[in-house]
């Protein structure tokens, strides 16, 4: 379990993992692309 010293840590380390999430984790149903680069292609 992970503890956080307060809620901006928590702040912080969740909007860390939203942008990776978003931006960085490929994933193979989109063609192994991040799905901001599927989005890209597909707008």
């Amino acid at each position: 379990m992970i503890h956080f010293q307060n809620s901006e840590q928590l702040a912080l380390e969740l909007s860390d993992y939203v942008n990776w999430y978003n931006h960085h984790r490929i994933h193979g149903t989109l063609g192994y692309l991040t799905p901001g680069e599927a989005r890209r292609l597909t707008s």
